[in-house]
């Protein structure tokens, strides 16, 4: 199929009530301590849940969405009206298993889908935070979790699960609060962002910034938005998310609805139309402060730093039972870094098993149908669940 043109893209509203799930107001009273230094208050979450709370609230699951993700993991999104984005994992007889477990899924402060961002109000102005919204980190994105969790009664979690800087968050909730996390499987993840990494959202950033109509973050209050700006920043990601050999499976060098080349800048090839119509669906559902925002708060996390340089330190007499999985062709957050966090809980006496999955789908593949995949997060809640008597 051939991409629709960057600009031809349908924008849907903004989340409000009826579209963000649940949304838990905090007030002034209770403020959020960012690590920028400065409280955030008052400020919302916006969340699903799916299954019920077991009479001794020891059943419950929070997921962590990676960077685009929201609340909707096991439903569908009622702004986009596209499939949850982790169904493969989540729901009525999957690994996390909504018949048998409480799942809670938030949008992470900073994002987009109903929790406070910087498309929100800001109270001091009335007008949207946009980059006056204190820059959000991985754990101020934790804490803020941890406040929901609280509202919701639940002092143990059974399990914190989630892929890419979903992980991040996994393994920032087990340094945190080991206490209060039973189990915790990160997924095609890291303990920092590599200096790789922070360069190619640098590139995402700057695309937003160059475009126009981004108007120093002033877009919603003058009208635009920077579509292309965004569509291209989206591209380059997603790039990242996949392996050569799945581009080379997928597409190849093969030409878009045409025999020969046209000598044009159209889009020639398959992959030029994928990459395109990517970045075209992706600003239809996404706010690009927000990209700024969540980009940046993967890009200054390191666990290790928080513990002298340490990451056994973040781990040290942990009672948490860690699955760490990772996958042979994703590049982003390759093996190499898992390998580390395995090492560093190894060191610190922590319960942990490794599994390292072959396939040739990249980084994405925590969130594809990767039979291996499932089979070793069920086998592990099993395990878990047959422990905690769940």
């Amino acid at each position: 199929m051939l991409a629709t043109p960057v600009n031809a893209a349908t924008v849907y509203p903004a989340p409000d009530r009826s579209t963000a799930g649940h949304v838990l107001e905090f007030p002034v009273s209770q403020p959020l301590a960012l690590d920028a230094g400065v409280p955030l208050s008052p400020f919302s979450i916006a969340y699903q849940t799916y299954g019920a709370l077991n009479a001794d609230k020891s059943n419950a699951v929070l997921i962590c969405h990676a960077l685009t993700g929201d609340q909707f993991v096991a439903s569908s999104n009622p702004v986009t009206g596209r499939p949850g984005w982790w169904t493969t994992m989540v729901g009525p007889g999957r690994p996390i298993d909504t018949n048998r477990f409480f799942v809670i899924c938030s949008n992470v402060v900073g994002g987009c889908m109903g929790s406070t961002g910087p498309a929100s109000t800001n109270p001091a102005t009335g007008k949207p935070y946009g980059l006056e919204l204190p820059v959000i980190t991985i754990r101020d994105m934790v804490r803020a979790q941890a406040m929901l969790v609280d509202h919701l009664g639940i002092d143990k979690l059974f399990c914190v699960a989630g892929g890419s800087m979903g992980g991040m968050q996994v393994l920032q909730w087990a340094a945190m609060y080991p206490e209060r996390v039973f189990s915790a499987l990160p997924l095609a993840t890291g303990a920092r962002h590599s200096s790789q990494n922070i360069a190619f959202h640098e590139v995402g950033r700057q695309a937003i910034m160059a475009d126009p109509d981004w108007c120093a973050g002033r877009y919603l209050e003058n009208g635009s938005r920077p579509m292309k700006g965004l569509s291209v920043a989206r591209m380059a990601a997603h790039i990242t998310y996949m392996s050569d050999e799945a581009l080379h499976r997928k597409f190849g060098r093969k030409l878009q609805d045409r025999a020969a080349p046209t000598f044009s800048f159209d889009a020639e090839f398959q992959i030029e139309s994928y990459l395109r119509h990517q970045g075209t669906s992706f600003v239809e559902r996404f706010d690009a402060n927000s990209y700024l925002y969540v980009t940046r708060a993967m890009d200054y996390f390191d666990l290790a730093a928080d513990y002298g340089g340490l990451l056994a330190q973040a781990f040290m007499k942990s009672n948490t039972r860690f699955c760490v999985v990772s996958f042979t062709s994703d590049w982003l957050f390759p093996t190499s870094d898992s390998r580390a966090i395995v090492h560093a809980l190894n060191a610190s006496g922590a319960s942990v098993s490794f599994v390292e999955i072959e396939t040739d789908k990249g980084h994405d593949a925590f969130l594809l149908d990767v039979p291996e995949l499932f089979s070793t997060t069920r086998g592990f809640i099993d395990a878990a669940a047959k422990v905690r008597g769940i």
